[in-house]
């Protein structure tokens, strides 16, 4: 159990929001906060949640994201392995972003199809 200094309980979701958008035939999840071994579930749930519709583009934003730790990394990829064939993943990561750095020292850009926007996850 993880507590904070004044003694309250740390629930996953007070580290991890994820709000998913709609937009065409593509599902987005704009995810803000902290993605670690106790709030990366949040994170699984949601694209388990958004991959149950089998849109054609699932584009998980992770703009707003602060720190991605391995098993986040793990999310991301059972994503793009859950989607299958019918759904494109893309993850977005801004250029001078944590994420988008640990993205790159993993050599997972092109696995994970990292945009640098949203904009252009969706159109590509």
């Amino acid at each position: 159990m993880t507590v904070t200094a004044d003694g309250n309980r740390v629930r996953p979701q007070d580290l991890l929001r994820v709000t998913a958008h709609h937009s065409g035939g593509a599902v987005v999840l704009a995810v803000a906060g902290e993605i670690d071994l106790l709030s990366a579930p949040v994170l699984g749930e949601a694209v388990t949640t958004a991959l149950a519709d089998a849109p054609e583009l699932l584009v998980v934003d992770l703009s707003e994201v602060s720190f991605l730790a391995s098993i986040g990394i793990t999310v991301l990829l059972e994503a793009r392995r859950e989607a299958g064939a019918g759904t494109r993943v893309r993850v977005v990561a801004p250029e001078a972003s944590v994420v988008n750095r640990t993205l790159s020292l993993t050599g997972l850009h092109e696995a994970l199809a990292v945009a640098t926007t949203r904009e252009d996850a969706l159109a590509g």
